[in-house]
């Protein structure tokens, strides 16, 4: 992904589009007015059975904001961020203007370009441990966008949380809605822009208990959709920290998309507040990226006239 000599707002588009998003959903659209991007949730791709209140979709947006962000300033602009703007359009969930000029840092690009490799590792990971100044790093990541990242590491927690990740899958398994959600959003012939490759889609985590996974459950202080949107640029944020030091991720979203247990993931890692993410860190093999609709699919561009 290139920055400099290019149209900002054009870039941060591009950037934003390469957000996560649960079943690869996209919830996103798009306005431009000049050097201003509006942000919005697009209610259509809301995931009806697993993420009713749309949970799951602000953090994606969320995701995208931060892209918007760092690409702008990468490509040397002042971002300046207005969330929920507008309480009379709920789905307008922020405002970014490409301000004044600034000289972008060595780890500015360096978050920025990670954009475009960062991936949900869906495969093995090998044994090799995390290391704790990559630990530190995510957890500083985390924290920078005013959200907690706990790393699940006492004596025991694994073993809780696998099975708090077996009770939420057998529970979304026996969901024959949730199940026939999951096929709709899962691209099968290679044609689609958006879903999961039926390649990947049905290999969940491999969680191998004779290891050492680096495993971190990610929090905001309220669940307000203001605090959706901030723990969604954390969650992103982490992740791209993460490939920046070589480390691939996966999301264990179950214990976190089914609401009765959501309590006991908070309870499980001592956290402040509510649990949004969880997180698999390690070292494998990434497959390629899944698949985006184009920016210019998404966004709208307001004429003057």
């Amino acid at each position: 992904m290139s920055f400099a000599g290019q149209d900002p707002v054009r870039v941060a588009l591009d950037a934003a589009v390469r957000a996560p998003s649960p079943h690869n959903s996209q919830p996103w659209r798009f306005e431009v007015d000049g050097d201003r991007v509006g942000v919005f949730l697009d209610p259509d791709r809301i995931l009806k059975v697993a993420d009713p209140d749309g949970r799951e979709a602000r953090l994606a947006c969320g995701a995208a904001i931060l892209n918007v962000r760092l690409a702008l300033r990468a490509a040397g602009r002042v971002p300046v961020v207005h969330l929920l703007p507008r309480r009379d359009v709920p789905d307008h969930l922020a405002t970014v203007w490409a301000r004044g000029r600034v000289t972008p840092t060595p780890d500015d690009v360096a978050m920025a370009r990670a954009i475009a490799y960062r991936r949900s590792n869906r495969r093995a990971f090998t044994a090799r441990e995390v290391p704790v100044w990559v630990r530190q790093a995510l957890v500083r990541a985390a924290t920078e966008e005013g959200a907690h990242l706990a790393v699940v590491g006492r004596a025991g927690q694994l073993d809780e949380l696998g099975v708090l990740l077996r009770e939420a899958e057998r529970s979304q398994r026996e969901d024959l809605a949730f199940q026939d959600e999951l096929r709709q959003w899962t691209a099968s012939d290679g044609a689609r822009d958006d879903g999961v490759p039926a390649s990947v889609a049905g290999s969940g985590p491999e969680w191998p208990f004779d290891r050492k996974p680096l495993v971190a459950v990610l929090s905001s202080y309220t669940d307000t959709r203001l605090a959706q949107l901030r723990a969604g640029q954390a969650m992103q944020r982490v992740l791209l920290r993460a490939t920046t030091a070589g480390v691939s991720v996966s999301f264990l979203s179950q214990p976190v998309e089914v609401p009765a247990l959501r309590p006991a993931v908070a309870r499980l890692v001592s956290a402040p507040g509510n649990p949004q993410v969880v997180l698999r860190f390690g070292y494998g093999f990434a497959g390629p990226a899944t698949r985006r609709r184009p920016a210019e699919v998404v966004t709208r561009y307001t004429v003057r006239g």
